[in-house]
């Protein structure tokens, strides 16, 4: 328990300490916001400071912080370690990078700001790969919620019913202005997702005698295959890569960098940036711990002979059966049903947007007029659809291919803010490496996993070699894009700021 305790306790004063510090080295201006400056009632829609807390914590906070965290918790309490210090050394500043660049470039989408920093080539890559992540993200995020629906309702309201309805939901948030039904509902479900994330933590301290909260180990504690005759273990599955990427949104994540804008477009005053994307960031990495915890807790040695973490295994790591179990087991009867309620909004709150996001995505790649409701429509409307048949693709496939996507998606916003760093603030580049060492890391993170991966090069198949290899790739491959960074931006900053200047991605400048 006391480690857990103080993982709290570094995620509140990380905020308040790093946090501060990442914000000074960005040194915010009274500059008026694209709210502000260009309102149009539609995307830019000026909004309190508060609200626009909860609305990022909730486009955010999909089922990464809960699926991604009890999956995580798979190889124990060594995950709390990459939620607390991803959370604030890398996801925080990504978030918070990823909403300041948008908003300094007139709102512009995650795709158009990592194009200008990065390149020609790179614009039109996370073009592609930002509209392909979201509706993965959507897919993602309306099948997770309508698996625990149907579990809560009559057997005729099945999956495949409610997640009709939950995509119904999705075309009017993705269509209508941003404060018809986002910014009048999303407070509210904030509220709900922070008190069912205190139930949780409440209900395992609670059950802690029973279930008792782990305390920290580096040691792998992945369940693997015991071969009776011999006694030896085979399926561990390494921490690096996988845990990294497993746990997803609940450390740091690309998909938080498509959300931002939507916020940027709305926020009064650069000197609300730390509160709302850093701070939001550290409010989800504050819950994916508590289910983290609780999962180790909840599923450690559950049937009495020594399994350690096979129960949570077996049942699938996060999933809408684990969450379930938990929370009725925890919280009771009442309780339990309340807290679902919570993991529901969750996902379908970060889902919408995750389609409203593409539409943007979209809407600024083709310079469209986001007024007209026709053309909202033509392009809304096929989102949704492609979509919903991707929803019949096997969930845990979906989810793997969007854990990767989605932290190398992180990985090149990093890259993207850390050359900004380096190019925008005169004769001092140092700022620049805030971003660059995570760029760095993530790169290491997702590099290895597409080498190691099965459902990616899969050198894992070649056991202790293979996974060297992966190893190996990963590190050198970091360390030459770190060198490509050094030698473009870092050393020869006035080219990279000519080429940036040259770019004009503010959304509204067509008009």
């Amino acid at each position: 328990m006391i480690t857990f305790f103080a993982a709290l306790v570094i995620l509140i004063v990380g905020y308040f300490v790093y946090g501060k510090i990442v914000e000074k080295i960005f040194a915010p201006t009274d500059k008026a916001t694209p709210a502000i400056a260009n309102p149009d009632g539609v995307d830019f829609v000026p909004i309190s400071t508060g609200k626009a807390f909860l609305i990022q914590l909730l486009n955010i906070a999909g089922l990464g912080p809960i699926f991604g965290a009890i999956s995580g918790a798979m190889w124990g309490p060594s995950v709390y370690i990459w939620i607390v210090f991803g959370t604030l050394l890398a996801g925080a500043v990504h978030d918070f990078m990823s909403g300041m660049l948008s908003e300094r470039n007139g709102g512009a989408s995650i795709s158009e700001v990592t194009g200008k920093y990065l390149g020609p080539v790179m614009h039109n890559v996370m073009r592609i790969f930002s509209v392909v992540l979201l509706v993965m993200v959507g897919v993602v995020f309306m099948v997770g919620p309508a698996g625990l629906l149907a579990r809560l309702t009559p057997e005729w309201l099945d999956v495949k019913v409610w997640t009709v309805i939950i995509l119904l939901y999705y075309f009017l948030a993705t269509l209508l202005p941003i404060d018809k039904i986002i910014g009048r509902v999303y407070p509210l479900f904030g509220i709900l997702l922070i008190l069912m994330a205190i139930g949780i933590a409440i209900g395992t301290i609670i059950h802690s005698g029973e279930r008792p909260l782990m305390e920290f180990t580096f040691k792998n504690l992945y369940p693997g295959t015991i071969d009776s005759a011999t006694g030896q273990v085979t399926g561990v599955r390494p921490i690096w890569p996988l845990m990294f990427i497993t746990v997803a949104c609940g450390a740091i994540s690309g998909f938080h960098a498509t959300q931002s804008p939507i916020v940027s477009r709305c926020i009064k005053s650069e000197r609300e940036g730390r509160k709302i994307f850093y701070g939001a960031m550290v409010a989800e990495g504050v819950i994916a711990l508590i289910w983290a915890a609780a999962a180790v807790a909840f599923f450690w040695n559950k049937d009495g002979t020594g399994t350690g973490l096979s129960a949570l295994k077996a049942i699938g790591g996060g999933n809408s059966n684990s969450v379930y179990d938990m929370c009725v087991a925890l919280l009771g009867k009442i309780g339990g049903p309340i807290a679902l309620l919570g993991v529901i909004v969750c996902p379908i709150t970060s889902g919408d947007t995750a389609f409203r996001g593409a539409r943007m995505t979209i809407f600024d790649w083709f310079k469209l007029d986001e007024k007209k409701i026709k053309i909202r429509l033509s392009v809304a409307v096929p989102l949704l659809l492609i979509g919903y048949a991707i929803s019949f693709v096997n969930y845990s496939v979906i989810w793997r291919y969007f854990s990767w996507s989605n932290q190398t998606l992180a990985m090149i916003v990093l890259w993207a803010s850390a050359v900004y760093f380096a190019t925008n603030y005169g004769s001092n580049p140092n700022r620049c490496w805030i971003a660059a060492i995570p760029a760095t890391f993530m790169s290491a993170v997702s590099i290895t996993y597409l080498l190691y991966a099965p459902e990616c090069i899969n050198l894992g198949a070649r056991g202790a070699t293979g996974l060297t290899i992966s190893y190996v790739g990963g590190v050198i491959v970091a360390f030459v894009f770190l060198a490509i960074f050094l030698l473009t931006a870092y050393k020869n900053p006035a080219k990279s700021l000519e080429r940036q200047n040259a770019v004009n991605i503010d959304p509204r400048a067509a008009e």
